[in-house]
């Protein structure tokens, strides 16, 4: 591993100062707060900062359910967020994504800020044996035509094919979440729809986040549509694996028929992937098996599929499906 300097800011104004102006002899600062994703990389060379700046004991925790929303600090811990019984209760697609997610251990280390920044598992990333345009630009994407099964048919360019990681960050795309960010310019809020970049020619640019700038919570708003939520993963294995499709699915059904849908993916998209399409064609439809169908059809609707995972086509609308008919069953 890379030696590195240690920094631990005592508050969020010095954690702003030290991430937006490192220090000359160290320029290349990284945040850590749980270290679940950051460590593994630097112990591969993937990552090989020159500072780490250590936010873990700053006041950014809390999870707070009122009538308005949810709100998360981004210190909260994955495991407390998924054990909160009010987010149980009234963001149920959240709960069951972070469950979803990893391993026990895991979740009750990571926090839920780093869980949207975690990079991505393509194998070729996580290699410096192999070139990857996230790690230098403009040295290659052997993924195009190599090992892709995991990897994105949505969002893709010809620089980068990486799917997006994050169960959780799924569920906050389909209930309309907010992310906080606070940095030198002083605080703002983006969709977490707008969070994330797709990779374009600029693959190594993965969020909005300018230089300074940290999480400090993530907000979600309360509707109908969060408490008849329901997230789905599909995965080779049972546990601490990765999407190959996932479903977050939110409903809103009365007389029979869908008043209101939200609909987001993960496994198929360089970020998480909302579908606007498919939300259109839900509203209005019968809430069963031909209305669920006619509106999945439409789930992969401009997709780019690769040499190894077409199969994906055909998995994210039956997956639609069954997240669809898990949902309208609790209502």
């Amino acid at each position: 591993m890379h030696s590195f300097s240690l920094a631990q800011p005592q508050t969020i104004t010095e954690a702003i100062a030290a991430t937006a102006q490192p220090d000359a002899k160290t320029p290349d600062a990284k945040i850590i707060a749980g270290g679940t994703d950051l460590m593994q990389l630097m112990k591969d060379n993937v990552e090989r900062p020159d500072r780490l700046i250590d936010i873990a004991g700053l006041p950014l925790g809390g999870v707070e359910v009122t009538a308005q929303g949810l709100r998360m600090g981004a210190l909260a811990h994955m495991a407390e967020v998924a054990d909160h019984p009010d987010v149980r209760r009234d963001y149920p697609a959240i709960a069951q994504a972070l469950a979803a997610s990893a391993s026990g251990q895991v979740r009750n280390m990571a926090t839920i800020g780093g869980n949207i920044l975690q990079r991505t598992r393509c194998g070729y990333f996580r290699d410096t044996a192999f070139a990857c345009n996230k790690r230098v630009r403009g040295s290659g994407c052997p993924a195009q035509d190599g090992e892709n099964r995991f990897l994105a048919i949505l969002g893709t360019s010809d620089h980068c094919v990486a799917t997006h990681a994050s169960d959780f960050a799924v569920a906050l795309a389909a209930l309309d979440a907010e992310v906080e960010l606070q940095g030198p310019a002083g605080p703002r809020r983006v969709a977490l729809t707008e969070f994330h970049r797709v990779p374009g020619d600029t693959p190594e640019v993965e969020t909005i986040m300018l230089p300074g700038e940290l999480i400090t919570a993530i907000t979600v708003p309360a509707s109908r549509l969060a408490r008849n939520s329901h997230y789905l993963k599909v995965r080779d294995r049972a546990s601490f694996e990765w999407a190959l499709i996932s479903a977050a699915v939110a409903l809103d059904i009365g007389g029979g028929r869908i008043r209101a849908a939200r609909v987001a993916m993960g496994g198929v998209g360089t970020k998480p992937w909302r579908l606007p399409q498919v939300e259109a064609a839900l509203i209005g439809a019968a809430a069963d098996e031909t209305g669920f169908r006619a509106a999945a059809a439409h789930a992969a609707d401009g997709a780019r599929p690769l040499n190894q995972n077409g199969f994906k086509l055909t998995l994210m609308r039956n997956t639609l499906v069954r997240a669809l008919q898990a949902t309208a069953a609790t209502i």
